[in-house]
């Protein structure tokens, strides 16, 4: 790849770092869209100001927890956190949220906070946590390792519905309305394109 258009990936994979080497600069860092910062230890996520470009973020294996905290990023539309330690997920969803506005694939398996068959959760709480993650992320198209239906994201809505996140933007608030003049039940869905007898 040429000077002139920059790095546009970087890896930083399992290398045990704790924060951004000096030697990847600040001219590099300004033009990054995909980081992979898997297996490390980083905790302090205040670099993220400087690569404006990212839209792609992978932290698997880092130890993340709760209230790590994150600098607003605007283009950031995938996130991966598998197999850390987030073990609130509505103090995790609200900053994600906050920080993130243009999430559409999220990845947290093996967290805590993410319930699944192989981390010893049930299937409720599994549906659970998928329904109020979809519920508060607008226009999360997957999570995990599943797309997110029509059907689901109705239904994670209608569930939670009062527990909305007040922390969105108002870009976020926008879709949600324009997302409500469309939306039809679950029933209604099954019953389109058959006739009526």
């Amino acid at each position: 790849m040429g000077e002139s258009s920059g790095l546009k990936r970087l890896s930083l994979a399992f290398l045990d770092l704790t924060e951004i080497p000096s030697s990847v600069g600040q001219k590099q860092l300004s033009t990054i869209e995909v980081l992979d910062m898997s297996n490390n230890n980083f905790s302090d996520f205040r670099f993220l100001e400087k690569i404006p470009q990212l839209h792609t973020l992978i932290l698997d294996s880092n130890g993340i927890q709760s209230h790590t905290k994150f600098h607003p990023v605007e283009k950031l539309h995938t996130l991966w956190l598998n197999k850390n330690k987030v073990d609130n997920l509505t103090v995790f969803v609200e900053t994600l949220v906050r920080n993130f506005p243009n999430l559409r694939f999220l990845s947290m398996m093996n967290n805590p906070a993410a319930p699944s068959y192989f981390n010893g959760g049930t299937f409720q709480q599994f549906l659970d946590y998928r329904q109020y993650v979809i519920s508060q992320i607008a226009g999360l198209e997957v999570l995990d390792d599943k797309k997110v239906t029509p059907e689901e994201r109705y239904e994670a809505e209608r569930v939670y519905k009062k527990l909305r996140t007040t922390t969105g933007s108002k870009k976020r608030k926008q879709k949600s309305k324009s997302r409500e003049k469309i939306q039809v039940p679950m029933r209604a869905l099954s019953d389109s394109g058959e006739s009526s007898s």
